[in-house]
């Protein structure tokens, strides 16, 4: 299975690179650029995810999403804390709001 993953994110991402690299509204903004004594480098990030369709498959995703729900825990914030978030302007000692469920 990873074969076909690496293989199709692969080819996603050559497809991604020559459609922007053919576009004509890139080429422009890079001649501009060129005019004006620049060059430009285009560099794109992509996050590419699958997720395997079969039956079987996707009730176990249902069922291991309800299953890895977090559990609410319980932290301290120390002195040092409290000032660190101060000094970028987090007040720590706010009442907690109400969580939605």
């Amino acid at each position: 299975m990873d074969d076909v993953v690496n293989r199709l994110a692969r080819e996603l991402s050559d497809a991604i690179a020559a459609a922007v690299a053919e576009d004509a509204r890139i080429e422009a903004c890079r001649e501009r650029a060129r005019a004006a004594g620049y060059e430009m480098k285009v560099s794109l990030e992509a996050v590419i995810g699958f997720v395997n369709r079969t039956p079987g498959a996707l009730a176990r995703v249902g069922q291991n999403q309800k299953a890895a729900r977090p559990e609410k825990r319980q932290f301290e914030i120390s002195a040092n804390d409290k000032r660190f978030l101060r000094s970028l302007r987090i007040a720590a000692d706010e009442t907690q709001e109400k969580e939605v469920e």
